[in-house]
């Protein structure tokens, strides 16, 4: 990990709410930690590159903007990589992880409508030969993830 200094720091803590909702919303956070625009566009680039963050954006409700479920896979620890590449080539799918368990895929499925979700499960079915477990949300509840890093 690159060494970060306290702006970075500061980018990192300081913005995980209220992040500014304007047309320009680099330059207003560069505006609160007294740097250019550019700057702080650079300092988000290499935060990404290095693997610290993922993504700057915004996290919505889930099914107020399309639809989305949790699934998983029992796939063969032997045919784990191709599965999983398979399944992270879907563009629907935003993420996939490895688990310890008979499930030991599980991946999230984003897209327009629950039917679209559908036939990402059974492109998925169709490409790997597994039955995927399709896990839809029941109950929404506020999980909180911002948190200081630093203190």
């Amino acid at each position: 990990m690159p060494p970060l200094d306290e702006t970075d720091r500061r980018l990192l803590d300081d913005f995980q709410r209220g992040f500014p909702l304007t047309p320009r919303p680099y330059a207003v956070l560069g505006q609160r930690l007294g740097l250019a625009e550019d700057e702080v566009r650079r300092r988000l680039g290499r935060l990404h590159d290095a693997g610290i963050i993922s993504r700057v954006g915004a996290v919505v409700r889930p099914h107020t903007a399309g639809c989305s479920t949790l699934a998983a896979l029992a796939v063969p620890p032997a045919d784990l990589e191709r599965v999983a590449a398979l399944v992270s080539a879907q563009p629907e799918v935003n993420h996939n992880y490895q688990r310890d368990h008979a499930f030991n895929l599980w991946f999230v499925i984003c897209a327009d409508s629950r039917e679209a979700v559908g036939a990402v499960l059974e492109r998925i079915a169709d490409a790997s030969g597994l039955e995927p477990l399709d896990l839809p949300l029941l109950e929404d509840f506020h999980i909180d993830l911002g948190f200081p890093l630093w203190t």
